[in-house]
């Protein structure tokens, strides 16, 4: 007896557990049977199914990420760009998206064209200016609601289209560097012009109020002399006024003293010249 129950519950057991199956919070199921869509299970469970004879499809219900490869896009006035854009998607449809797409790998390239034609379509028709400027978010829900109405065939939303990155492309980006080094070379030397300019500004100007300060300066030494001068002659007028013999002695004095001292030069005067009146007679010397 036992050794025909045992097949009889090892039996039972295989099919209940190829009869059963749990679809996750994450998840939402289709029941094939011989590829014919029979239900479809949107909610979190445990279900059955006929084993052997029907299979399970499983689709994930999240919201999706998808990165489409970078697309070069013609603006309305003829400037390239590369555009990096990314989309998310969910699964609003199961019978529909098993039908038209079959898994996600082909719902992912059918989306990524689709959504690359519909950003060349609609930046296409913008200038290079709008793309890069706050009018792009409106562009931006343009593409999304085009997408969408193709998506829809497959049972797919789509939630969001953004572009990750605008760039131009190297031969442009290139030129534009050269033309931006360019551009900050002359400015660099008009900079450099303007500074020797004021470099000579400054000192011409440090010159001229150098040559005006001397100027002032050897003035008024000259007005000092000249003071000093007709101060002394005045002191001498002075006192040649009071003592006229001290002072045609005192002068005399001077005289000699430049003369007579010190020098290789040799005077050759009179004895009776006026220059020795001071000295006295020679008799009276002798004497």
């Amino acid at each position: 007896m036992k050794k025909i129950l045992l097949p009889i519950i090892g039996v039972l057991g295989a099919l209940l557990f190829f009869s059963v199956f749990i679809v996750k919070e994450v998840n939402q199921a289709i029941v094939l049977q011989f590829g014919d869509p029979k239900k479809i299970i949107l909610e979190p469970g445990l279900n059955f199914k006929i084993p052997f004879i029907q299979n399970v499809v499983f689709l994930d219900k999240r919201i999706l990420n998808l990165d489409t490869p970078p697309e070069e896009v013609i603006a309305s006035d003829q400037k390239r760009l590369i555009v990096d854009a990314f989309a998310r998607f969910k699964i609003v449809d199961p019978l529909k998206f098993y039908i038209s797409v079959g898994n996600e790998r082909v719902a992912r390239s059918r989306l990524s064209t689709i959504i690359n034609s519909r950003i060349r379509n609609v930046l296409g028709q913008q200038r290079l200016q709008t793309l890069l400027s706050e009018d792009r978010t409106k562009q931006m829900s343009l593409i999304q609601d085009g997408v969408n109405v193709e998506a829809e065939n497959f049972g797919i939303e789509i939630v969001d289209v953004r572009i990750k990155r605008a760039d131009l492309p190297q031969a442009n980006s290139d030129a534009i560097f050269r033309r931006m080094q360019t551009e900050r070379e002359r400015e660099a030397k008009e900079f450099r012009a303007k500074g020797a300019e004021m470099a000579i500004t400054i000192t011409s100007t440090a010159d001229k109020e150098v040559t005006v300060i001397l100027a002032d300066a050897e003035k008024q030494s000259e007005i000092m002399k000249g003071q000093g001068d007709g101060l002394r002659n005045k002191i001498f007028a002075d006192a040649f006024g009071r003592d006229p013999e001290f002072f045609a002695f005192y002068r005399a004095m001077q005289a000699y003293e430049k003369a007579l001292i010190g020098g290789d030069t040799s005077l050759i005067l009179s004895p009776d010249s006026e220059f020795f009146k001071f000295f006295g007679s020679i008799d009276a010397k002798t004497q």
